[in-house]
């Protein structure tokens, strides 16, 4: 691959300091060798590719931290009959959507099997980086099983790779975790609460005790370190996951001032998803593809949820960016960074906590997240100021070049245009 280097732009390096006017970065294969103002780059006597930024702004690779790259919401009669072999080519789609909006890194929620990661490491189909659950833990009758009162089970479909995540109890809880390791997982995820989109439950509701919840970190943590990342919405539930300490809380619907203090003390992330009942609600007023129970949980979330997390954050609690993409189309991921602004983040704050702070949440901060020497070269260069108008990202016409690696993933840039009009 050799040198690239990306000059004329305006560094904003995801650590959530100060800018860096006429900034340049040099890459080397795939990885990063300096970064600073272009008259302070020593380039080496090697032919160079030039990148020119166009007085644009260069982003380290984004992250979401709560995806679904192998669904997207759907009616329930169009899901029952759609082909399973479908679904993973419709994915193909939906990587490379993510892609386009600059996120080059995401840890799957659920649904996405150890063959599409490998897919996306072999470069067979374009996508981010993939940390995978394979399939979260859920108890009968909550959140993440679907069996409805008429009878019918539309839970999603179970394959070798992907084993159910049902159980009860302490003995099921620890086999359930050794096969969800066993089929490729690098995070558990579980249920810990009722949830939005779930025919039996409702969020306040708590799911598993806190000795089941201890199990599956203790489990966990046996291969090298692996986390639990659970799903949590009421406050019980939220409590009990603390204290087991699993690490990350995702969405935190009602939160109080005890699961706050306890995320604090334990450093428990939270990854908030605010988007996730907003796009419940605008389904719901779109089309019948989302259930009426569905859109009337939503309806009784969405604004304690934006309370909690704005509690959250003037505490201090670790907030990483997250959408759950899947429930909302794949490729309107960054309209969480606005949502996250309006309760009370800076522009700046929300791009750390979609960088920087992200690339913590999953362990992977010693070669991602940031722009600087040594880390790999995930690049984003945006035609607008996110930290002028955080919501222009949300327009993926703004986002004019993705690097992965070092690798240009897309160009929208106005030599790319020359180039193919020759």
């Amino acid at each position: 691959m050799g040198y690239t280097l990306v000059k004329n732009g305006t560094l904003i390096d995801g650590s959530g300091g100060e800018t860096i006017s006429n900034a340049a970065v040099l890459i080397k294969d795939n990885l990063i060798e300096a970064v600073g103002k272009l008259n302070e780059i020593k380039q080496p006597n090697a032919d160079i590719d030039i990148v020119d930024a166009e007085n644009g702004f260069i982003l380290p690779g984004l992250f979401d931290t709560h995806v679904h790259m192998m669904m997207e919401a759907t009616d329930i009669s169009k899901s029952l009959t759609t082909p399973f072999s479908l679904n993973f080519y419709q994915a193909i789609n939906y990587m490379k959507r993510t892609i386009d909006t600059g996120i080059t890194s995401v840890r799957d929620a659920g649904f996405t099997d150890f063959g599409v990661k490998e897919a996306v490491e072999k470069g067979l189909i374009l996508g981010p980086r993939l940390q995978i659950s394979i399939n979260p833990l859920t108890t009968t009758g909550g959140h993440g099983d679907s069996w409805m009162r008429s009878g019918i089970d539309v839970t999603r479909v179970t394959y070798p790779g992907m084993p159910s995540g049902l159980c009860d109890g302490p003995e099921q809880v620890r086999q359930k975790v050794r096969e969800m390791l066993r089929a490729g997982a690098d995070i558990v995820k579980v249920h810990a609460t009722g949830g939005v989109t779930s025919p039996t439950d409702h969020p306040e509701f708590t799911q598993f005790s806190q000795e089941e919840l201890e199990i599956m970190v203790q489990e966990a943590s046996f291969r090298r370190g692996v986390k639990v990342m659970a799903h949590a919405q009421g406050a019980e539930g939220i409590k009990n996951a603390v204290r087991a300490g699993i690490h990350s809380i995702e969405h935190g619907i009602f939160l109080d001032d005890e699961a706050i203090e306890l995320m604090l003390e334990h450093g428990t992330y939270l990854v908030p998803t605010l988007l996730a009942p907003v796009a419940v609600l605008e389904a719901g007023e779109k089309s019948s593809d989302m259930p009426e129970y569905a859109v009337q949980k939503a309806k009784e979330s969405v604004d304690i949820h934006r309370e909690s997390i704005a509690k959250a954050h003037k505490s201090g609690v670790k907030i990483a960016m997250g959408t759950d993409a899947g429930v909302m189309p794949h490729g309107t991921n960054l309209r969480e960074l606005d949502l996250m602004c309006k309760i009370g983040m800076t522009p700046m704050e929300a791009l750390a906590a979609a960088t920087k702070v992200a690339s913590e949440c999953l362990g992977w901060e010693d070669h991602l997240g940031t722009v600087e020497a040594g880390k790999l070269a995930d690049l984003v260069i945006t035609k607008t100021n996110p930290i002028a108008d955080i919501s222009s990202l949300e327009d993926t016409n703004n986002i004019v070049k993705v690097f992965k690696e070092g690798q240009i993933k897309k160009d929208l840039s106005r030599a790319a245009d020359k180039t193919a009009v020759l």
